[in-house]
């Protein structure tokens, strides 16, 4: 096989897989809905309530969804996020990215990364399960005292408080804790145990989000959107959306998160180190899905005493800077797959470049200067088998005029000449197959790195993370595959070479659609292939 071939290969696995994730998107059914469990609680049956920990837990399974009801929306201004919270339970409902536009040609408008109307519902929920008395969770109105609230030039802090006061004394003071230039939000439930009985319950966050298909057909960008966690024993874990239902999450663990992710952005409930939790999850009506964790030892608060319960919200980008600042493990949600060993590595090396240049356009140039640079020894010896290949074909075409459609005879001809002129047919297979896992790995870096959206490059290119809006990097890019073509051995059949002459056409029209960013690697890779070939087929071809 040579190097047409396995290029052929590769081209037509990267199309068959883009083919196959869009038909998974489109076609798989959801699970169907299982039986639902009597809870033995009262207060835990609501659906998309936790159980409290002592009572015997039944099989979660998917209930009936419940519209989200509305309380007084309270308004939030940091100087990172503007943000809604709902009485109706003290949720946040709302909260938008002030430093991350939606568009780049929309700067005023702030991405919404949490919303709870429309398709993609996206909330944070959180409140206090347990045996005796009431218990304010994300089903209980609180009472606020303002409607909106702005962190004032002067304070590091902006504390958001509502208040529910339980029939039997019992005060529940729920606070959300922003920080300046901080994504991390504090939640915290003081309690007064006015009773004349010991107080005893357990605090829970949950994430309630929809499920929704992303992209159409032939989507690029295809980035895991749904559920993750983090544990100290097993590390990271991807909690798919459409398999909630099929397996419910309920592990105990000490520490760690539990998380929902998306292209760029991410939430996640941040837990102490020392702390014991169950993390679980829930499907309601198979549209909405849960994702949470509750404490398994309870606080107590004695008669006339108050205690606090807290726990802290990320909800922002995945940048890296900040997510290493996090718990162990966040810096994980910025997911390269099974090519993280190889893609950690060029992004901080792209970083650092980005750094000097202050372009990460130039810096994505840059970088792929220095990769092709370092694989520069065995592009070579690739090239020159193909040059040594070019060189036969002249040869070649004799043997296929001569022994016509008799396959066998013309294959041992050609290994005949392949022996007698001492060229390796396979000789530039593996320089290529060696260089195939960095190539990806650059791929996934470019296309999860939230530092790309909406970086400009220059002139037409305002957002390296979209399409270009004129097409003219993908069309550069298919000049340069049918330059290289054209420098590459042909292949005998002519069958192969229409299917070869075809394939920088079907290319450029998949590129079309890709990131500006990932168009310029390939094109600036290309272009240095082609002059690294040429030169080499020169040198081959004018010897004797």
């Amino acid at each position: 096989m040579d190097n047409q071939r396995l290029f052929l290969f590769f081209a037509l696995a990267l199309v068959l897989m883009l083919i196959w994730q869009a038909w998974e998107q489109e076609n798989v059914r959801p699970p169907e809905p299982a039986a639902v469990a009597a809870k033995p609680d009262s207060q835990a049956a609501a659906p998309g309530v936790p159980q409290a920990p002592a009572v015997p837990a039944a099989v979660p399974a998917p209930k009936a969804a419940e519209a989200l009801s509305r309380g007084g929306r309270i308004q939030i201004r940091t100087d990172l996020v503007d943000a809604v919270i709902d009485t109706q339970g003290g949720d946040l409902r709302q909260l938008a990215l002030r430093h991350y536009p939606i568009a780049a040609d929309k700067p005023e408008q702030p991405f919404p990364l949490m919303q709870d109307e429309g398709n993609d519902l996206f909330v944070a929920q959180s409140g206090l399960i347990g045996l005796d008395g009431q218990y304010p969770n994300h089903k209980t109105r609180f009472t606020a005292e303002a409607a909106s609230y702005s962190l004032a030039d002067d304070r590091n802090e902006l504390r958001v408080p509502m208040t529910f006061r339980a029939p039997d004394g019992v005060q529940y003071i729920k606070t959300y804790v922003f920080h300046r230039g901080s994504y991390v939000v504090d939640v915290e439930f003081e309690v007064k145990n006015a009773s004349r009985h010991e107080w005893s319950g357990y605090f829970y966050g949950q994430f309630q989000r929809t499920h929704t298909a992303t992209g159409g057909f032939l989507n690029v960008t295809p980035s895991y959107v749904g559920g993750a966690i983090y544990t100290p024993e097993n590390k990271y874990e991807k909690i798919p959306l459409d398999k909630m239902a099929e397996k419910p999450l309920k592990r105990q663990v000490t520490g760690g998160w539990v998380a929902m992710l998306q292209h760029y952005f991410v939430g996640s409930w941040m837990l102490a180190k020392d702390e014991r939790n169950e993390f679980y999850s829930d499907v309601l009506d198979n549209t909405r899905h849960i994702l949470g964790f509750k404490n398994v030892n309870p606080t107590k608060v004695a008669p006339g005493a108050s205690g606090v319960i807290r726990a802290s919200l990320y909800a922002g980008p995945k940048e890296h800077k900040i997510l290493k600042a996090l718990p162990e493990g966040m810096d994980l949600t910025v997911d390269y797959g099974w090519l993280t060993v190889i893609s950690a590595p060029l992004f901080w090396l792209l970083s650092a470049i980005h750094r000097l240049l202050g372009n990460w356009g130039w810096a994505i140039i840059v970088l792929t200067i220095l990769i092709k640079a370092v694989f520069y020894p065995l592009s070579a010896t690739s090239y020159k088998s193909m040059a040594h290949m070019r060189k036969m074909q002249p040869k070649m075409a004799a043997l296929k005029e001569r022994y016509g459609d008799d396959r066998q005879k013309l294959n041992q001809a050609m290994m005949e000449l392949y022996k007698t002129e001492k060229i390796n047919p396979l000789g530039g297979c593996l320089p290529i197959l060696i260089q195939i896992p960095v190539f990806l790995a650059l791929y996934w870096v470019l296309l999860e790195s939230v530092e790309m959206r909406q970086a400009p490059w220059i002139g037409w290119i305002k957002d390296l993370s979209a399409q270009d809006p004129y097409y003219i990097l993908p069309i550069i890019m298919g000049v340069s595959m049918f330059a290289q073509q054209k420098l590459n051995p042909q292949p005998v059949d002519p069958v192969q070479q229409k299917v070869f002459m075809i394939m920088p056409v079907i290319f450029t029209g998949m590129f079309l659609f890709f990131p500006a960013g990932l168009v310029l690697y390939w094109t600036v890779n290309n272009i240095l292939s082609i002059a690294q070939q040429w030169r080499i087929t020169r040198l081959v071809e004018g010897k004797k």
